[in-house]
């Protein structure tokens, strides 16, 4: 397990999902993951929003919103990256060749963001502290262990993740590549990639996307019980390296995936 207080710019920090119901995702995800909340704190809007924290042990593990006033009712996980500036990096995202999708925008009192997208379209956020870092809990049960991207132009993504936070991509299975930070020190002793790695970049067909990976301690039984709480197992369980996977859709149709760890020496 990681307890963490600060992120250094260019790591992911953060991840949250809007929600047209957010009362109810919280019952979802509760009775999922054996998450707490504390809230709502207050989004302002017309009408005015509300934003959940997810906690275990008492520690902050991601974020549960109302969607914003207008905002398509397509429900899905977001990934923040920790950055110096909001303002700056939206800068830097649109001279590489992203998208600011809105803001940058302060979110006070927890710090300021911005919503980009990268050249594929796959949407991200970055966050730039103040009271509130990002997870306080990673690579334990019920907490958030990595995200990911899919694309079906990697060499573009790579460009532009390297000209805005820094990221070297470095290849690590057939059509799977891991986004390095060099310098940084996360993760955990015994894991099986290197403890630089802040994202996964993986090919795929579609459009890009961004998608969040929790870890778990039954992925046969959290497909099972998403399936009794009202969402759908998208990819059943199944061995792959290190891990038992599953991908589970919450009721409104936002995707994360579940790793059971395999490895020695994993938390739980």
């Amino acid at each position: 397990m990681s307890d963490r207080d600060h992120y250094p710019p260019g790591v992911p920090c953060w991840v949250d999902t809007a929600q047209p119901d957010p009362r109810a995702a919280l019952e979802f995800y509760g009775a999922l993951l054996g998450w707490e909340f504390v809230g709502p704190g207050p989004i302002p809007g017309d009408p005015p929003g509300e934003y959940h924290v997810a906690r275990i042990r008492g520690r902050d593990v991601a974020g549960i919103s109302s969607l914003p006033p207008g905002a398509p009712e397509r429900t899905a996980w977001a990934t923040y990256v920790a950055v110096q500036s909001a303002d700056a990096t939206a800068d830097r995202a649109r001279a590489a060749g992203g998208c600011v999708v809105a803001g940058p925008f302060d979110a006070p009192p927890a710090g300021r963001m911005a919503v980009l997208s990268d050249p594929g379209g796959a949407v991200f956020c970055v966050w730039e502290a103040a009271d509130r870092q990002g997870a306080q809990v990673l690579n334990e049960p019920s907490a958030w262990a990595m995200s990911m991207l899919t694309t079906g132009d990697a060499d573009a993504a790579k460009a532009f993740y390297r000209d805005v936070f820094g990221w070297a991509a470095e290849p690590f299975a057939p059509g799977v590549e891991l986004f390095r930070l060099p310098g940084y020190v996360g993760g955990e002793p015994e894991q099986p990639v290197p403890r630089d790695v802040v994202a996964v970049l993986a090919a795929g067909d579609g459009d890009s996307a961004w998608s969040v990976d929790f870890w778990i301690d039954d992925a046969e039984s959290a497909a099972a019980r998403a399936t009794e709480l009202g969402g759908s197992v998208v990819v059943a369980p199944r061995e792959i390296p290190g891990f038992v996977n599953t991908v589970i859709a919450d009721p409104t149709g936002a995707v994360l995936s579940l790793s059971q760890l395999r490895y020695p020496g994993a938390a739980g």
